[in-house]
């Protein structure tokens, strides 16, 4: 056979996988048996060994095959990925058509559609072909995860009818089948369950090696189109006809109602019916139906205003609380957790349930060997609701906080103005250490990658490390003698320690665990001292003039470094070479926005939200989040918000985002508007 020859089979090959995987994934309706589809997919893989030049991304062949990557790129969106505002009853919807009715009149049809709990994505179709795939991550930047989304098989890797550019939104779920199916295996095999069908689709799509990828059994249903050119479409039931036609999986639970008593009946239906379904919903989605109606309600910043999702009230479940155990906290906090009689919610097992803190078991009068209540808060954490006192028998047991720490023995108090009881123990309790060195490790504080909870537990057995500065001291003959730790993963390790040494202060600042200081309070901090040593000297009347700290958080941070122990663990840290200092402490010249405030609203093409505000930073500008007369300029993108009426009522200077970027760049501090 020559070229050729080959490419006209391989092409027929191709189109007839291609409807065949069509009919049997997402119309269900199979047309062939399945020796005679593998028989054609055998071929196909064949012809392609031999003209390896002919294949192509788009081919059924490239599903599954790629390579694990190291990390996934960033993937900005054509569009942004806007996440829905929430109602919880009838009359919060009505609010909402209130809300739409004011803008288009009485008149509004609206599509309602099941709320998949899943992990939200976007599909990027090229000339018809499947060229890029991406999580919803910020709403502005994801993560490509394009190679995993070709192993789920109702995604086409080519449209059915071709158009220069589509862009489609979809949620990627697990079933119900493939979920225990996956926990069953992980139980056998030793490894930690999924907490939900959402964790494990979130998790399965998120693997560097798209094999695993390929044989958690992931789905999509899609749902709506970013960006489209090429094709009209005039309502959001032809979006999802179209996407239909497109070969793409579209929920069949769609309906279109002219009134919203008649939506609401809807919703109500699956909170009652939502357990008959294979996969899991977290509720009900709710869009208006004409595009140019969508158009002309437009988005606040972080929400359309023509669409609202219905949350599902929490299910509810009755158990028996079997015991109270406390759990010590990175900061010492002590943490009543009920241990339960396993019950099924939401799709999973629960066992344990937080008791949040004695005031809270105090109230509700819950006792070791009541008949509680059970439910997931905001359906994930699990906790307990009320007791059922009729069910009691009188072998009850009262709960009584300890006076001593389970860990380390060391004494328990309570600070009058706080509701949780705290081990006095500091870095000497083992639960601590261990919980603050994972704090400190952590993406959001000095991002040391591969030092996970079970490294640490090991580092800490073998006695290699005591304290989060002595991770700085490791040597490689310390690593590759621990549990699944050979001679690269352990080189990977001192090499993410060592690059953690050059994160900005507001990270070592967070990584500190300093009570009451997070990642903004931390940026602030960072921001305003410039320098580690400035801030440790700091009193606390110089703390709260700064306006975003208070006095709470004032107190804490003069509390920590009094502590001699603390403030010798700053001294190591800068004589292991550890920044210490922010970039803007390092160019004092350089701050020609100090002093002036700055609010940004609406949607700005050349930045994301967070660009934006660093950049102002950067040059010493600090950004909040509501306009006041101590506003100097809001930063105006497209479809403002309710700021941009107010900064116009106080006539504060408003930029648009040209201006902006002259600011930035130039320094040219223009009147605005």
């Amino acid at each position: 056979m020559d070229k050729t020859q080959a490419r006209r089979e391989i092409k027929k090959l191709r189109e007839q996988i291609q409807y065949h995987d069509y009919k049997y994934y997402v119309l269900d309706d199979p047309e062939i048996p399945d020796s005679e589809y593998d028989e054609m997919m055998r071929r196909l893989i064949q012809l392609e060994n031999k003209f390896p030049d002919l294949i192509t991304s788009d081919s059924p062949t490239q599903r599954v095959g790629a390579e694990p990557v190291e990390a996934f790129d960033n993937a900005r969106h054509h569009v942004p990925m806007l996440s829905l505002s929430n109602a919880f009853d009838e009359a919060e919807l009505k609010e909402f058509h209130r809300r739409v009715t004011s803008i288009a009149g009485d008149e509004v049809e609206y599509v309602v559609e099941l709320k998949i709990d899943g992990l939200a994505v976007s599909l990027v179709y090229e000339d018809g072909v499947f060229t890029r795939g991406a999580t919803r991550g910020n709403g502005e930047i994801g993560e490509d995860v394009t190679r995993n989304l070709k192993t789920i098989k109702t995604i086409p890797l080519r449209l059915r009818y071709p158009i220069p550019f589509l862009e489609v939104r979809g949620e990627v779920y697990m079933p119900k089948k493939a979920f225990e199916a996956l926990n069953e295996k992980r139980q056998q095999e030793g490894m930690p369950l999924f907490a939900n069908p959402r964790n494990a689709a979130a998790g399965s799509l998120r693997q560097l090696d798209p094999r695993i990828t390929a044989s958690r059994h992931l789905e999509i249903f899609t749902y709506g189109i970013g960006r489209i050119d090429g094709k009209a479409l005039s309502t959001h039931k032809q979006v999802l006809d179209y996407l239909k036609t497109q070969g793409f999986k579209v929920n069949e639970h769609v309906k279109v109602f002219n009134n919203i008593e008649d939506v609401a009946a809807y919703c109500q239906e699956w909170v009652n019916k939502r357990d008959e379904l294979p996969y899991e919903i977290d509720g009900m989605v709710i869009k208006v139906n004409s595009m140019k109606l969508q158009e002309q309600l437009g988005n606040t910043a972080k929400s359309p205003r023509w669409a609202i999702a219905y949350k599902f009230p929490a299910e509810e479940k009755i158990t028996k609380l079997q015991d109270i155990i406390v759990r010590v906290g990175r900061t010492g906090a002590l943490t009543p957790t009920a241990l339960l009689e396993p019950v099924k919610i939401m799709g999973s097992t629960v066992s344990k349930a937080t008791l949040h803190n004695e005031d809270y078991i105090r109230q509700k009068d819950i006792r070791i060997g009541d008949t509680v209540v059970v439910k997931k808060a905001g359906d994930i954490i699990p906790e307990v609701v009320r007791v059922l006192p009729e069910k009691r028998d009188g072998d009850e047991i009262e709960f009584k906080m300890p006076q001593k720490c389970p860990v380390c023995g060391s004494d328990v108090v309570r600070f009058e103005d706080e509701a949780a009881a705290k081990c006095t123990g500091g870095v000497s309790c083992p639960a601590q250490v261990k919980r603050g060195i994972e704090h400190f490790a952590s993406k959001g504080a000095m991002d040391i990658e591969g030092l996970g909870p079970a490294v640490i537990e090991q580092l800490l057995v073998n006695g290699l490390i005591k304290d989060p500065v002595d991770l700085y001291t490791l040597k490689k003959e310390d690593l590759v003698n621990l549990e699944r730790m050979a001679d690269k993963s352990a080189q990977n390790l001192l090499d993410a320690i060592e690059a953690s040494k050059k994160r900005p202060l507001d990270k070592l600042l967070f990584a500190l665990g300093i009570p009451f200081v997070g990642a903004k309070a931390a940026s602030i901090l960072a921001r305003h001292y410039g320098h580690i040593d400035k801030l440790m000297e700091a009193s606390e009347d110089e703390l709260t003039s700064i306006p975003e700290i208070g006095p709470k958080t004032a107190k804490s941070i003069i509390t920590f470094f009094n502590q001699k122990r603390n403030r010798e663990l700053i001294e190591r840290l800068k004589r292991l070479g550890i920044n210490v200092e922010s970039a803007a402490d390092a160019e004092p010249d350089n701050q020609p926005l100090k002093g002036l405030t700055f609010v940004l609203t609406g949607k700005l093409r050349g930045f994301t939200r967070d660009e934006a505000k660093e950049a102002i930073h950067k040059l010493g500008g600090r950004v909040t989040s509501s306009v006041s007369k101590n506003t100097d300029y809001v930063i105006m993108g497209e479809n403002p918000g309710s700021k941009y009426e107010k900064a116009r009522k106080l006539n504060i200077k408003i930029l648009r985002e040209e201006e902006f970027k002259d600011l930035l760049q130039n320094n040219n501090f223009m009147e605005g508007r």
